[in-house]
């Protein structure tokens, strides 16, 4: 065991948001007259193969490219889209832009991560280095709007979106970096240097998301819209809450000073579109929306009130547990377990107030020593998804009051979270959500994935007019929402507004809805898209 003795702050990665809304609607109108084209006014080299491949074959191959069935070329909702990287991001990602009728292209020099892909998804991949040109054009870099880089090395990603711009004058170039060492070089990422207009660092996804949870203890999902100031909580309902086994209707009469909105409410899995009769029972998972500042309050009215976290441990010393270590360290005891020896004399070099111990944290004896039954979280952040159900289990059983595991496969998170484990934490679908927000047609902000990626909040900014908008100048009644969809807070300004029926959308208004079924996205997106008389 030993005591760090130096400490060194996080370094958030950026987020350039890309002022895009008006150039893809009026490329959506263009489509709507002409059909797509490349930018020489040609149809692309991946067009004219899709043409000839056989409407009646599974998959068409030609010059390595391998395709999906054919389909229209022409559909106007499509964005074209060049993944770099098959790994479990950049497949879930595919899995996401696929689902949602995007013309999407997976780059990979793994051609059986390719032909997994392929067999399920609607998608065409190329098989080759994602950095080299040639392997770029083959890819349809010439005509495509958007080049996502997440493979696992930083260096491709980065030099990939470099070649997208200099070459194929690519309009939007997003990097995966994981690298602190690239991260906090700013200048690296100015329009003038590596042409990556968005780096996005999963283990920094994951560190807000772990320290937001911990500042709300109880929670099983809290997510941040308009900068922090709306967040929307994911909560499960227990016996003896003020609320649990009464109406909706009676929340202002318990919080006469506090505006909240249900968005949905999930009932043994199933989901529930709550109104104002409907009444929540023990064991529900509520998402609700509200002011920062109010979530304490309305926690307190759906659960017995949990104790602050004061004392976490940490199972692995990678790049999230340091991080994690670094962040929690200031407000809390923090013990992190390490099992490479030169790792853990590295990260008490590198911490000043957490505790490193050299061992494995499946190991019962060494949990016991170090009090596992006054642990408030326990954290298992290795990068072997096995280890972390096992250590987090294992920490569970011992006594601690919570426990959270990292897991890199999605199908592991359904058959864990809510046992023994009581949150399962998935990097893929942090991931995912930042990105997502960048492909949106409309001006959407900011996506985040909720509930494995099945349901899903959006924050849309209102433009035009009542004549131009199909929500501007609207009472929220008045707005045709898909199925499953509500409209939970407005933020106008500093002014955080909780929706209510006679709610009138202004312009220039963050909208924040919640969908039950990601299926309505394009919907969302539409009424959010504004006419050509705006434009």
């Amino acid at each position: 065991m030993g005591c760090s003795r130096s400490v060194g702050t996080v370094d958030g990665f950026g987020v350039s948001r890309i002022g895009r809304a008006a150039r893809l609607d009026a490329e959506w109108i263009a489509d709507c007259r002409t059909g797509r084209q490349g930018r020489s006014g040609q149809d692309s080299s991946a067009s004219r193969f899709e043409a000839a491949a056989s409407p009646n074959s599974c998959t068409a191959t030609r010059a390595g490219v391998r395709f999906a069935p054919s389909h229209p070329v022409h559909d106007v909702g499509r964005v074209k889209i060049i993944i770099l990287g098959a790994g479990q991001v950049g497949g879930t990602l595919a899995e996401n832009l696929a689902r949602e009728s995007n013309d999407v292209t997976v780059v990979d020099k793994n051609p059986q991560q390719l032909a997994e892909l392929q067999e399920r998804l609607d998608i065409r991949t190329v098989h080759g280095f994602a950095s080299h040109p040639e392997v770029l054009k083959r890819a349809g870099a010439d005509d495509a709007e958007m080049i996502i880089a997440v493979t696992d090395s930083d260096e491709t990603n980065m030099l990939a979106c470099r070649i997208a711009q200099v070459l194929f004058k690519t309009p939007t170039k997003i990097a995966r970096v994981r690298s602190m060492e690239y991260i906090r070089e700013t200048k690296l990422f100015a329009d003038d240097a590596l042409s990556v207009d968005l780096h996005i660092s999963p283990e920094q996804l994951v560190t807000d998301y772990i320290r937001r949870l911990m500042e709300y203890p109880g929670s099983l999902q809290v997510v941040d819209f308009a900068d922090g100031r709306v967040r929307l909580v994911g909560v499960r309902a227990y016996y003896g809450g003020p609320l649990v086994s009464r109406q909706l209707k009676e929340l202002p009469l318990h919080l006469p000073d506090v505006d909240a909105r249900v968005a949905a409410i999930y009932r043994r899995g199933r989901p529930i579109i709550p109104e104002g009769d409907t009444i929540i029972e023990a064991e529900d998972e509520v998402f609700f929306v509200a002011a920062t500042e109010h979530i304490p309050k309305i926690m307190a009215e759906l659960r017995r009130q949990d104790k602050p976290v004061k004392r976490v441990m940490i199972a692995g010393g990678g790049n999230i547990g340091l991080r994690l270590a670094r962040v929690l360290e200031g407000q809390m005891q923090v013990k992190l377990i390490e099992r490479d020896k030169a790792r853990a004399t590295f990260l008490s070099e590198q911490l000043s107030r957490s505790i490193v111990l050299h061992g494995d944290a499946a190991n019962e004896q060494l949990l016991l020593e170090e009090n596992i039954e006054d642990t408030d979280a326990f954290c298992a952040v290795t990068n072997d998804d096995e280890a972390n159900i096992l250590s987090a289990m294992l920490a569970k059983r011992l006594g601690a009051r919570k426990a959270l595991s990292l897991i890199n496969r999605v199908s592991y998170v359904d058959l864990v979270e809510g046992g023994a484990i009581d949150i399962a934490i998935s990097p893929q679908q942090s991931t995912v959500s930042a990105l997502l927000a960048h492909v949106r047609r409309g001006d959407v902000v900011r996506v985040h994935s909720l509930r494995r990626g099945a349901a899903e909040a959006i924050e849309a900014v209102a433009h035009g007019d009542r004549k131009s908008s199909k929500v501007v100048g609207r009472r929220v009644e008045e707005i045709k929402l898909p199925p499953g969809t509500a409209i939970g807070a407005v933020v106008r300004g500093d002014e955080v507004i909780i929706a209510h029926h006679d709610t009138v959308i202004q312009a220039d208004d963050h909208v924040i809805l919640f969908l039950v079924d990601k299926k309505h996205t394009r919907e969302v997106e539409r009424l959010f898209q504004v006419g050509v008389s705006f434009l």
